[in-house]
């Protein structure tokens, strides 16, 4: 009885059993709702979302009367409602980078690799638990800044119905959008490991390179401009696209492709680098 008493306790994990995908998710999901960090990223976007869309379609209605004749006629209800996905797009970024740089900031990924040593599992949970959690949230906010929007805007007749055409796929494609981009900041941050890093790729990856192909001469920012990350996966969420622009389904298709890319390349790091 004595040698009994006397035996370490071994850790709760081994005592339960072996780590299994579910355990790993369950660990990512607890992760992910108890840092306040990311609390914050998501309430951040889903504000935005929501405010620069009062915002811009309320602007909008105080300055109709003074707009002029070609303003009106070009004028598209849809996307101002939809104006706030670039302030999102930061919020989900910075998010997306944070969700694995954090770890290996305060050194905790030595912890989960200890106690998922494959290490793989630990990846695509976190990017199935971003992924969802991104796309929970992102869809409410979309709705609710296309409503809020064109209940703003109908005050001068100037709104447009969700049953038109292409609008269902544009709002719901905002939040597939942005759910894309969660994963692609997450294969930054993994591949990059530095949150400072990561986070400066995706700014420059969102706001400074498409600012840069402008200063190009017009056939080659043409034919590059439509094939850069956000710009393509952006096309999802308009009804009136740019003639240089890829299809909708087509550009966030791509998008998608650029996030499975990056994962993969963090995959095979994860693999062959020291914690």
């Amino acid at each position: 009885m004595s040698t009994l008493a006397s035996a370490p306790r071994l850790p709760r994990l081994l005592r339960v059993g072996s780590v299994t995908p579910a355990r790993v998710v369950h660990s990512e999901w607890t992760k992910l709702r108890s840092l306040r960090s990311t609390r914050y990223s998501l309430i951040g976007a889903v504000v935005l979302m929501v405010g620069i869309a009062l915002i811009a379609c309320a602007a909008t209605v105080n300055n109709w009367a003074s707009m002029s004749p070609l303003d009106r006629a070009t004028f598209d209800p849809l996307t101002q409602s939809l104006r706030g996905i670039d302030g999102a797009v930061l919020a989900i970024g910075v998010l997306g980078v944070l969700w694995i740089t954090g770890e290996y900031t305060t050194g905790s990924i030595r912890s989960t690799f200890a106690a998922v040593p494959r290490r793989l599992p630990v990846l695509w949970a976190k990017a199935g638990v971003l992924g969802a959690v991104t796309l929970v949230l992102s869809i409410p906010a979309a709705l609710g800044a296309f409503f809020a929007g064109q209940a703003i805007l109908g005050q001068k007749g100037i709104s447009i119905a969700f049953t038109h055409p292409g609008v269902p796929r544009a709002v719901i494609g905002a939040a597939l959008f942005l759910t894309v981009l969660a994963l692609f900041s997450l294969g930054l941050g993994a591949v990059i490991r530095s949150t400072a890093g990561g986070i400066f790729a995706v700014v420059a990856l969102v706001y400074v390179v498409p600012g840069l192909i402008h200063t190009l001469p017009t056939n080659w920012e043409n034919a590059i401009w439509p094939y850069l990350p956000t710009n393509a996966g952006e096309a999802i969420t308009s009804i009136h696209p740019d003639p240089n622009a890829l299809a909708p389904w087509t550009g966030l298709g791509l998008f998608a492709g650029y996030a499975a890319a990056l994962l993969a390349v963090a995959a095979v790091l994860l693999r062959r680098r020291d914690v």
